[in-house]
């Protein structure tokens, strides 16, 4: 059973406003009592709410179609009418809601309890007793309740993570995460173990922490949809730190580097100007001597040797990416 969905497309109809009513004031003892007409009901608005317990779009994978009730209309006496009940959605940390059209981001929700009115109900409209002046003394009319709006929404997931792992299949990502947080991704020694993203806690010194993120991997010509495509490419988007999982065990470490970074280059530019490291996995398989020859085919990446298997490179990995993690901090600060 999939458990992890990040895209669906929903068509949604926030409901209509109640309608005004025409009515008059007919009591004894009281003449020409005047309009007495109430104002409709609000229709339901479609609201988002960003939920942290929440990591998949799977509870709204199979409702294509959402709509809100109207709201009521209304009532003699000046009884408003009651105004229908939201629908409140909730969604994952790093929902974006775009419109299938023209591509423009709707809503994007990034912060633990945040709502948005993705649709707003229509108003209910009003009774004749609105429309009472000094001149017109018994209106006979009212509003029509506003209509809601109908209209298909993208919901789709960008996964919000300080650190996302990119690579090839079978780079050792998957086995990097294991080693330096909690998380349990499938590991085996064949391409595309990794099917949906991975999110881990990697606890660094102090009691500090940072979310990594491991997603399918790269493979030549993703960009243009081979493999699993840019499916997930998305989830590295927000990012602060992009670590690069380059296999000891592969000949020309900096040609597998450079193809990485010419998909994540078409796939969007904005990616390479994110602060990067550079990690060589399963290192407990060269010597000193192919270490020193994949440094000098680096050059200028400064790479981190690590073993899951040895634990080298383990605490020097956390290291350098606080570091960056605090650089890229202070490149946001105003």
């Amino acid at each position: 059973m999939q458990t992890f969905v990040d895209y669906v497309k929903i068509y949604f109809r926030s409901g209509n406003g109640g309608p005004g009513v025409v009515a008059w004031r007919r009591e004894k003892f009281i003449r020409q009592g005047g309009p007495w007409g109430g104002n409709g009901g609000r229709g339901g608005h479609i609201i988002l709410e960003a939920d942290p317990q929440l990591w998949t779009l799977l509870d709204l994978k199979y409702r294509k179609f959402i709509h809100a009730d109207n709201g009521d209309p209304g009532a003699n006496k000046l009884c408003q009418g009651k105004d229908a009940e939201d629908i409140i959605l909730k969604v994952p940390l790093g929902t974006i809601a775009k419109d299938p059209e023209t591509g423009e981001v709707m809503a994007e929700l990034t912060t633990a309890g945040q709502k948005v009115v993705l649709l707003p109900g229509g108003r209910g409209g009003m009774g004749n007793a609105f429309f009472k002046s000094a001149t017109r003394q018994a209106p006979d009319f009212a509003q029509p309740g506003e209509p809601g709006i109908e209209k298909a929404v993208i919901l789709e997931l960008k996964i919000l993570a300080d650190v996302g792992l990119v690579g090839f299949p079978n780079a050792g990502k998957s086995t990097l995460l294991s080693v330096v947080t909690a998380a349990r991704p499938a590991i085996a020694d064949y391409p595309f173990t990794t099917l949906t993203p991975n999110l881990g806690i990697v606890q660094y010194r102090d009691y500090r922490s940072f979310v990594m993120a491991d997603i399918p991997g790269i493979i030549e010509g993703a960009a243009t949809g081979k493999g699993l495509g840019t499916q997930f490419l998305r989830h590295i988007e927000r990012n602060a730190v992009l670590l690069f999982v380059l296999p000891a065990d592969v000949e020309n470490l900096r040609g597998v580097l450079k193809i990485l970074l010419a998909e994540l280059k078409k796939y969007n530019p904005v990616l390479l100007d994110k602060d990067r490291v550079i990690v060589v996995s399963k290192s407990d398989l060269v010597d000193e001597i192919q270490k020193e020859e994949i440094k000098r085919s680096l050059k200028g990446h400064f790479p981190v040797f690590i073993s899951a298997v040895t634990g080298e490179g383990l605490q020097q990995l956390k290291d350098r990416l606080w570091k960056k993690l605090e650089h890229s901090k202070e490149v946001l600060l105003p």
